[in-house]
């Protein structure tokens, strides 16, 4: 019984060609577009869930207040971890100590490459499951070792076993490849973690943090936990809340400890007020409603198409119902078609989202792929597209299928005056959906273009930054300086302990005359050269720059103007700060620097002179010389210095470029987005304006005889679809507002929303909808009325 009413379907659909295949485009770019966010959404939710005890382990963060504001950080002190493995062992099964994931050199022979890696205690890999190809998880008990991932195995090694091979790091310490896990998946928060060194190791040759051991107020590592299986995060951060602030109860900062789940670190990576204020989580929720109404628009659009037909199959509803034909059965041979046209557009759905999937990785920044061997996609895609095609079906197999038979075939059946209004608000829908994606989009763009036009305070062209991370250069600064500046490749170059697209050390023990003693300061703090500022162009507001002329400037600070506001000083140049224990005096005042999120305030930052604790090198490059040829020569010069290391080096352009991509992928994609759903609501327009056409063929007809011109009926047939997209602009308007004023109250350094783009979106959509008409509309203005009148 089913087979034949899909082959009636079947018949239907290719008679209406031209009607089915509008529906199967439209239905297949929905359904394309809710598979892709249903994708991404996927990867989002999966994220670290590649670790097995993913539900179990947590960062180790603390609260903590400076300058009037609570924060929430990631930074710890060394001897948190200990206590708590001590104090509270029924709590937690391992609690470990790390590092921040830094480049390191890796050499094995000639082979010489920069990798990102950790310092880590000996049961890190073990309590985040690496997944090892060779070796074992335990393989940091030895402190000279090394786990490496296949990926750095290979790059070192090729196809030669590297267990117990020997390699070089930073050219001073030689460790043991003691075991190769695979490489970390992409939608994990460490997968920038490509080796893994000993703990011990850290302890043995870094001194600083060896004297660490005993610092509660050194917060320069991570701390990572794994808590027995009955352990609940909330009540054990309850209980650990105070194990830092009783070590040192004058800590004016108070610090309040706290584990971070790390089922909540990728969604939930926000903090306001020492709480979670949200994350990525935002970006899920937004795309799947996007999703939901793309294809929505294109279900609306079946449904506007049926509906529109309706005088035509009026007769055919007729016909059936005086032969017999129940209403159960026209509403199954309706939903037949719907379902029909859903299988066929399930299939194309599945071609485009192919092809396009490499495309939609690359936009997104992602790895994803079809789960081709997954049941559970097959069951959720099909169940979906059966979903689909029942409810854009629905509406007119109910309608259709409650004709009066007898009204009809006497010729007297009219679909009635308001048999339009449902079409109407539906396409209403549509363009309220469409412009507000549209407004959405440009405030999108406009944010980020604000954020790029700020004034950054210092000058990125030709402005590289490369990390002394081996012995050779340390040391050598003045002679590297000599020969660089030598080669008339280089402007100028100094050093600096963070590069000018972040601030690695905050500091606290300044005082100042008229400093508040209540008021708990904290500021970000950069050791430099005295050839610094020349190298990344700062700009003063008062007083002047560090000068070698001036053996005092060892003593002294250059203060960013948001520094200068904090302290408060009328006229700071020539007072003192004292900084633990010892006088500086402030020289200068520059304009601020944007060297950390360019949508967020300028952190009140301290520059002095300490050549012992720089340890990146800035190199201006000379522009009136090509940069490959500058870099060419650099690169010989540091070879020289460095034989046993790669040339790698930061443009400092491109670095900060980086801190937009977050935004400009959001916007890449909703510009996407608002792209299919116009799209797909002017399919539903082409298609209903190709039927109102025909409906009205001889009222045009009738009208060019009375001597109405095409641009007279091309009016009659344009205006009530310029109507409705009025009124979707009337309703998308503080629908768009709203949403969008909300995203920008995220951003402390924002942009405002501007009317024009209001009246460029609906102004937009209003011309997108008249040439979409238009076609329609004058093909059918420019037909012989004569053929529409023969009948008459």
């Amino acid at each position: 019984m089913l087979k034949n009413y899909f082959k009636i379907a079947l018949r239907t659909l290719l008679r209406n060609k031209a009607f089915s295949a509008i529906n199967i485009v439209g239905l297949s770019v929905g359904m394309a577009v809710a598979m892709l966010i249903g994708l991404w959404i996927f990867d989002e939710i999966s994220f670290d869930k590649y670790h097995q005890k993913y539900d179990r382990l947590a960062q180790v963060m603390q609260n903590q207040t400076w300058n009037g504001v609570t924060g929430s950080q990631t930074a710890m002190p060394l001897p948190l971890a200990p206590e708590l493995r001590a104090k509270y062992s029924g709590d937690f099964k391992n609690v470990v100590l790390s590092s921040w994931t830094f480049e390191h050199i890796l050499a094995v022979g000639d082979r010489k490459f920069t990798k990102t890696g950790n310092y880590v205690e000996p049961k890190f890999p073990e309590m985040f499951t690496f997944k090892m190809l060779k070796g074992s998880q335990k393989g940091l008990k030895d402190p000279y070792s090394i786990l490496i991932s296949e990926s750095v195995a290979t790059a070192l090694f090729g196809d030669t076993d590297p267990i117990n091979k020997i390699v070089k790091v930073d050219n001073k310490t030689n460790v043991k490849v003691t075991g190769v896990y695979e490489d970390l998946p992409h939608n994990t928060t460490l997968n920038e973690v490509t080796f893994v060194l000993s703990w011990e190791m850290y302890l043995a040759t870094e001194s600083w943090v060896k004297n660490s051991q005993d610092q509660w107020n050194n917060n320069s590592f991570q701390t990572f936990a794994e808590l027995n299986p009955n352990a609940d995060f909330d009540k054990v951060s309850a209980k650990i809340k105070l194990v830092k602030f009783n070590h040192d109860k004058q800590d004016a900062a108070k610090p309040m400890v706290f584990l971070h789940p790390m089922s909540k670190w990728h969604l939930y990576s926000e903090f306001k007020d020492g709480k979670i204020s949200g994350g990525r989580i935002q970006f899920v929720w937004l795309f799947g409603i996007i999703g939901v109404f793309v294809l929505l628009l294109a279900c609306i659009n079946f449904m506007n198409l049926s509906t529109a037909r309706s005088e035509k199959r009026a007769k055919e509803v007729g016909v059936r119902k005086a032969i017999g034909s129940v209403r159960s059965q026209l509403i199954t041979q309706f939903l037949s078609e719907s379902l029909l046209i859903v299988v066929f557009a399930f299939v194309l759905t599945l071609l485009l989202v192919t092809l396009t999937l490499p495309w939609f990785n690359e936009l997104s920044d992602k790895k994803m792929s079809i789960l081709w061997t997954n049941p559970y996609f097959w069951i959720l895609s099909i169940s979906f597209s059966l979903i689909t095609g029942l409810i854009s079906g629905s509406y007119p197999a109910f309608y259709l299928s409650s004709f009066d038979p007898i009204r009809v075939l006497k010729g007297t059946f009219r679909v009635g005056r308001f048999a339009a209004v449902p079409r109407k608000v539906l396409v209403v829908i549509q363009f309220t959906v469409s412009v507000t994606l549209i407004i959405g989009t440009i405030i999108v763009y406009r944010q980020i273009q604000h954020a790029k036009d700020r004034p950054i305070g210092y000058s990125r062209d030709g402005l590289i930054a490369i990390t002394i991370n081996t012995p050779e250069l340390v040391g050598h600064y003045d002679a590297l300086r000599s020969d660089l500046l030598k080669t008339g490749a280089v402007y100028e170059m100094s050093q600096s302990s963070s590069p000018t697209t972040g601030v690695y050390s905050n500091q606290i023990g300044f005082n100042w005359e008229g400093k508040d003693p209540n008021l708990q300061a904290l500021f970000g703090v950069i050791a430099v050269t005295h050839d610094y500022g020349k190298s990344v162009g700062w700009n003063f507001v008062e007083g002047r720059d560090f000068s070698r002329s001036f053996s005092t400037d060892t003593s002294g600070m250059v203060l960013n103007e948001a520094a200068a506001k904090f302290i408060g000083m009328k006229n700071p140049v020539g007072k003192n700060i004292n900084w633990n224990d010892k006088n500086y005096r402030i020289v200068g005042v520059i304009k601020n620097m944007v060297m950390e999120s360019p949508y967020e305030p300028i952190k009140p930052t301290i520059f002095f002179i300490n050549y012992g604790w720089a340890n990146i090198i800035n190199v201006k490059l000379n522009p009136a010389m090509s940069a490959s040829a500058s870099l060419e020569k650099v690169g010989e010069v540091f070879r020289r210095y460095n034989p046993g290391s790669p040339f790698d080096y930061k443009f400092a352009d491109e670095q900060y470029a980086l801190k937009f991509s977050g935004e400009e992928r959001i916007g890449k994609l909703a510009t996407f987005f608002a792209c299919l759903a116009i799209f797909i609501s002017c399919l539903g327009i082409f298609g209903l304006a190709s039927f109102t056409a025909e409906q009205r063929t001889k009222e045009i007809g009738v009208r060019k005889v009375l001597g109405a011109s095409v641009f007279n009926l091309w009016q009659l047939l344009s205006k009530d679809f310029v109507v409705l997209v009025m009124i979707s602009f009337l309703i998308a308007t503080p629908i768009a507002y709203y949403f969008m004023n909300g995203w920008l109250k995220n951003y402390e350094y924002r942009s405002e929303i501007s009317w024009w783009i209001f009246g460029i979106s609906g102004l937009g959509a209003l011309i997108i909808t008249l040439l979409t008409v238009s076609y329609q509309a004058v093909k059918a203005a420019s037909a012989n009325p004569v053929k529409s009148l023969r009948t008459e």
